[in-house]
């Protein structure tokens, strides 16, 4: 009697597919050939020590975190792991690290309010800067004044050799009086004019009283000119 092999052969594959149904897989009919997948079972067995050992854990991806922030959420994973060993873990790990999540959010948030504060702060000063100008002192203010006067004194010395080369009177003694009067005056008129854009330190005006002034009506020498006028 002859053998059938192709049906012995066919029997077998079956029957290994039905005893290896993850790991085994048929390539091709003829030849026939197929492959088993072979795992030691020792291995298996080490692999579950887990509660007992800490679960093997790794970071696949992340999104909008510093290289510190991914540390410390892999020290707290350690941390975690350790104090529960002996005990299922999964949803404690996973707990940790969406508070430690959660905190760091809430620190970006606030590093940023903090910075647009600070903008805003900058922008604000460099805008009372500009509109209140530099304080005045009394140092900068003679200052000013003095080169002021000077340039108003020569505008005004200009304007009458012009007025005397185009045949025009002279200025009288009074004119010319009221002409310096006006100077001394300016300080008062810059003041009034200057309105809101000036700031003005009155501990300053503490220190006027320190000075020694003299006044000249009272110095017996003080004597008037006396100016005629036209």
């Amino acid at each position: 009697m002859m053998t059938d092999y192709s049906e012995e052969q066919r029997n077998e594959l079956e029957a290994l597919e039905s005893i290896y149904p993850d790991s085994f897989t048929v390539l091709s009919e003829k030849p026939t050939t197929f492959t088993i997948t072979v795992t030691s079972e020792a291995g298996e067995n080490d692999e579950k020590k887990y509660p007992d050992e800490t679960p093997l854990y790794e970071i696949v991806s992340q999104e909008n975190l510093d290289d510190n922030d991914v540390t410390d959420i892999i020290k707290l994973l350690e941390q975690q792991a350790e104090e529960n060993l002996g005990m299922v873990m999964i949803f404690t790990l996973v707990s940790a690290v969406q508070d430690k999540l959660n905190e760091i959010v809430d620190q970006i948030k606030t590093r940023r309010e903090e910075e647009k504060k600070q903008k805003e702060r900058e922008a604000e000063e460099e805008e009372k800067q500009r509109f209140h100008g530099t304080p005045v002192t009394i140092e900068n203010f003679l200052n000013w004044k003095a080169k002021f006067d000077a340039e108003l004194l020569e505008i005004k010395r200009k304007k009458m050799k012009e007025e005397e080369q185009a045949g025009k009177n002279k200025l009288s003694g009074k004119q010319l009086f009221e002409m310096d009067h006006n100077l001394d005056t300016s300080d008062i008129q810059f003041l009034e004019e200057a309105g809101n854009s000036v700031e003005v330190d009155e501990s300053l005006f503490q220190e006027m009283d320190d000075l020694e002034l003299e006044d000249e009506e009272d110095d017996p020498d003080y004597n008037p000119v006396n100016l005629d006028s036209d």
